[in-house]
């Protein structure tokens, strides 16, 4: 048998790290056997679906690399199947379930059921629909349909026993007629086909045979498969796919930090880094390795190697994994991400000039090894290409000290600086090390001699040089920055600790 399984996202938020895991495992699965991977967008829910949710979806997929098989008019134009565009298909199979008796047309209005919803609340008895339409004969159906009564259509759910599905991770499961949402709506009044209408009737049309979706969904597995035994159709195999969790064992959501692929690529994570530990949420190749190729994914994915514990989601994991595909990717290849979020951001012009290349040029190496977003570019290159100021000079202070200790730690730096030989010339590697290493190999001497931390020296020299936290090792930023600029600013910041 080959495999047909689809990804089939609602349109009505942008996608996030949930969906896209299961994207992944579906696009993995058909790739790793030969078969096929469909991608069906669930749009009936007309009033939360939206055209901004539709472009994240396509964009989402593009940027990950996620291509999909099969969709209408691929001779003549490609496109997903999407299900308002199939509405006569479920009009038809929702009317063969009510000629079948599997099925039933409910004129209740909406006025009724609220006072019925009401007046279960207020009983506390579980809400739902109390089947008042149930047992309208057909004849008496007909003819308020002929008169242009509004009417749903709904599922004639069995009034006992018990309904099960055999499920690939978690094994049988089910739930007992009963407690299943009593004789839910298939048709609304609009002829839009509810979510588990069109679900179902598409799954099958388009001969899926494996549902892999978040186990969120496994409440609705057993009315699925009641839909499926109305028409007389064998379901596909099932496979609830482990939750994606915070660290604080809630699941994933806004509070934990970015959830969305967007907030992802705009924070300047990598589509290969965001794939492979994404992959690995649920999913586990063997114990130890952990960098996979999206080729390399094709090729391996199995159902069998799914967990079935909840993953859990770990932020500094995967900028850790971003950072190791910052310096796996091709160096040109990286400076052509790189510069247009400096050009973005205001840092350099658009095109850039001949010197502001020379200058990222000359800083790429260093700061190469060090990105862990490719956002991180600007913090940590602004103070080469225009005068940061002082910033916030209390961040110059080390701790045990005062501003009055720290401008002394300073002068210290200052008389080093002064007394070094002018930096080499960017491009010879040998030499650069050379004086850095020198400069350490100072201030280390300075400090010891002073008895202090190496750091009380290197914190307000690193402010004075960079007004920032974060930038490129110390001796390199200064060397790129040229130690004329360097003495200058950091007698500036001795002058502002002084006046503290």
């Amino acid at each position: 048998m080959s495999v047909r399984v689809r990804y089939a996202p609602s349109p009505t938020g942008q996608q996030h790290i949930g969906g896209i895991r299961t994207a992944l495992f579906n696009y993995f699965f058909a790739r790793a056997g030969g078969g096929t991977f469909i991608l069906r967008v669930e749009d009936t829910d007309r009033e939360r679906s939206t055209p901004d949710a539709l472009e994240d979806l396509y964009a989402t997929l593009t940027w990950l690399g996620v291509e999909y098989d099969e969709g209408p008019g691929m001779d003549g134009g490609y496109g997903p199947y999407v299900q308002s565009e199939r509405k006569q298909i479920y009009r038809e199979k929702a009317d063969e379930l009510v000629i079948t008796g599997k099925a039933y047309p409910c004129f209740c209005t909406s006025e009724r059921l609220d006072a019925l919803r009401k007046e279960q609340k207020a009983a506390r008895k579980n809400i739902g629909y109390d089947r008042h339409c149930r047992e309208i004969s057909p004849d008496e159906a007909a003819a308020r349909i002929e008169a242009g009564e509004k009417h749903v259509i709904r599922l004639k759910v069995p009034l006992e026993g018990k309904t099960v599905f055999e499920d690939i991770l978690l094994g049988q499961t089910g739930r007992k007629n009963k407690d299943i949402n009593p004789d839910p709506v298939m048709l609304k009044t609009d002829g839009f086909p509810t979510y588990h209408l069109a679900n179902v009737v598409d799954d099958h049309l388009m001969k899926i045979t494996h549902i892999m979706r978040a186990q969120e969904w496994i409440p609705s597995g057993p009315l699925h498969v009641l839909i499926y035994n109305a028409f007389g159709w064998a379901p596909p195999a099932y496979c609830h796919l482990p939750m994606v969790m915070g660290k604080d064992g809630q699941k994933l959501s806004k509070r934990h930090g970015s959830t969305t692929v967007s907030e992802f690529r705009k924070a300047g994570y990598l589509p290969e880094a965001l794939v492979n530990y994404v992959s690995l949420l649920g999913w586990s190749y063997d114990d130890s390795r952990e960098f996979f190729s999206k080729n390399d994914l094709c090729e391996l994915f199995s159902l069998e190697k799914i967990n079935k514990s909840p993953a859990v989601f770990d932020y500094r994991k995967l900028d850790w994994f971003n950072g190791q595909y910052i310096r796996m990717k091709n160096p040109e290849i990286l400076k052509t991400d790189l510069l247009p979020i400096l050009m973005s951001d205001g840092i350099i012009s658009d095109p850039p000039s001949p010197e502001q290349i020379d200058i990222f040029n000359g800083a790429f190496p260093i700061i190469r090894e060090r990105l862990k977003l490719l956002n991180d570019i600007t913090p940590m290159l602004r103070f080469l290409f225009a005068d940061p100021g002082i910033g916030n000079a209390e961040d110059a202070i080390p701790k045990k000290m005062d501003a009055a200790g720290a401008a002394v730690a300073l002068k210290a730096g200052l008389e080093l600086l002064s007394a070094a030989t002018e930096p080499p010339v960017v491009g010879d590697e040998d030499a650069c090390a050379a004086w850095d290493e020198e400069r350490d190999a100072d201030f280390r001497r300075a400090a010891e001699e002073k008895e202090w931390k190496i750091g009380a020296m290197l914190q307000p020299l690193r402010l004075a040089v960079t007004a920032s936290k974060v930038s490129p090792p110390l001796f390199p930023a200064i060397r790129l920055l040229g130690l004329k600029e360097s003495l200058k600013r950091t007698e500036r910041l001795i002058t502002a600790l002084e006046n503290m």
